[in-house]
């Protein structure tokens, strides 16, 4: 009889930290920005707010690329927001033009080399990016 409550016990007692990590789970999944989609690459862009920000970093480990904008501003960084970006593959085809909506944007493409452009206040930057299967590749932009 004893080690049926402990079973029952030691199942409600898992049952219940499961549900606290849904919890969990769905808070940080609640603060993301919705997803977009051009095309066959979804995105999302955002992180303006403590929330969000932390719903961004926490999310991408689930996209191959990972952008981080921000801007010199009196001797410090500033993440910054209304950058455009543009990715293309390997060939030269354009993959994706859109603006980012805050200081990250995540990128679902498929494993190749690609050349990513952020333009923040009319001033462009490149970058190269290699995305693997199973990683994130990550490019900063910061502009002066």
């Amino acid at each position: 009889m004893n080690k049926r409550i402990e079973r029952c016990t030691m199942a409600a007692a898992m049952a219940v930290g499961s549900m606290a990590f849904a919890g969990i789970l769905s808070t940080v999944q609640a603060g993301l920005p919705a997803v977009q989609r051009q095309g066959a690459v979804e995105y999302v862009s955002g992180g303006i707010g403590l929330d969000e920000s932390e719903a961004m970093k926490a999310a991408a480990k689930d996209y191959p690329l990972a952008l981080t904008f921000a801007a010199q501003r009196d001797g410090n960084a500033d993440y910054v927001a209304n950058v455009g970006v543009s990715i293309q593959d390997a060939q030269g085809k354009s993959v994706l033009q859109a603006t980012a909506e805050g200081p990250y944007m995540l990128v679902k493409l498929p494993a190749g080399r690609y050349k990513v452009s952020a333009t923040y206040n009319g001033a462009a930057q490149e970058r190269e990016v290699s995305v693997q299967n199973g990683a994130t590749a990550r490019a900063v932009f910061e502009w002066k």
